[in-house]
């Protein structure tokens, strides 16, 4: 078996387009001795207009732009490239493969091409599970320089290549005769596949796990949520009309309401203060969260910010 490590290039990207300009690959035996490397430049017939995944900064490829139009076109390249990706001897993997096989569909669409038909895998993905955090995505870069590979980024050549040293020093943290095969077999990971424009996804069992837990502790947050605001509608009427609190209106954070016993404590005291409760930060005269919380929650309180200890404090609780 070979191994094909492949990065994409575009000039372009968006919903429905992805002009490609660069296919970089590094093909390999099984040892992951190079048998070859190269970077087929593409003319992607428009300008270059590049930004980051919010749409603002710019994206510099390592390139001279103004050479582009000398080269052939994805429809020209497209022989070699169906050709090295279709192998049914050559195992398919890329860095973030999802997005670069996207790519290759929508290019195929552009030219009217058929549709590309191969598995593939994802050393992004691979080393997630190595890892065992699906919390994050892991950049090129990250893992590279945890892994000691240096490279050039965003040169497609340099990025395949990068790609394949990650590859091969993941599979020697294993054992010196660990083969790519045997790295996502230990890992349960099921190949991507594109096949009649449509685009499955790899997944492993490590990462079917992970959503079964975060969908577990999703339920079991709503479940606590809804406790909170049943507590908080059953004791409002208790309410004092005087107190330290008269006509003032208190909301709690997120993960303070989550929190029922102290979060139950301090509403209680609140409400025999005088106080009122709403559930929106944007309408309170205090906003009670804990020590260093951030986010948007926050950020649109408009009253008065104290931690919990300080409002327990205030209450003399």
């Amino acid at each position: 078996m070979k191994y094909l490590f492949f990065d994409i290039e575009c000039s372009v990207v968006s919903k429905k387009a992805a002009k490609i300009c660069a296919f970089g690959y590094c093909l390999t035996d099984e040892k992951f001795n190079i048998l070859e490397k190269e970077d087929l430049l593409i003319n992607p017939q428009g300008g270059f207009h590049l930004t980051d995944r919010k749409g603002t900064q710019g994206l510099v490829l390592p390139y001279e732009y103004g050479s582009f139009k000398k080269y052939p076109t994805f429809k020209e390249r497209a022989e070699k490239i169906y050709a090295l990706l279709q192998d049914t001897d050559t195992l398919v993997a890329g860095h973030a493969t999802m997005n670069d096989v996207k790519y290759l569909n929508l290019e195929s669409h552009r030219f009217s091409l058929p549709s590309f038909k191969f598995d593939f895998a994802d050393t992004q993905f691979l080393y997630m599970n190595r890892v065992g955090d699906f919390s994050r995505q892991f950049g090129l870069g990250i893992i590279a320089k945890e892994l000691g590979v240096q490279f050039v980024a965003h040169r497609a050549v340099d990025d395949a290549y990068a790609t394949m040293k990650i590859a091969e020093a993941m599979c020697r943290e294993e054992g010196e005769d660990t083969i790519l095969p045997d790295l996502l077999k230990k890992y349960g990971v099921k190949l991507g596949r594109i096949e009649n424009y449509e685009i499955t996804q790899t997944t492993s069992v490590g990462l079917t796990a992970y959503k079964e837990a975060q969908e577990r502790k999703k339920e079991e947050r709503e479940r606590t949520k809804a406790a909170f605001y049943r507590f908080m509608d059953k004791e409002k009427r208790k309410r004092a009309k005087e107190g330290l609190l008269k006509n003032q209106t208190v909301c709690f954070s997120h993960p303070l309401e989550l929190d029922l016993p102290l979060s139950k404590k301090l509403l209680s005291a609140a409400f025999a203060e005088g106080a009122f409760f709403t559930s929106r930060a944007e309408e309170c005269d205090l906003y009670i969260c804990f020590e260093g919380e951030g986010g948007q929650r926050l950020n649109s309180a408009k009253g008065k910010v104290l931690t919990a200890q300080e409002f327990s404090a205030y209450l003399g609780i």
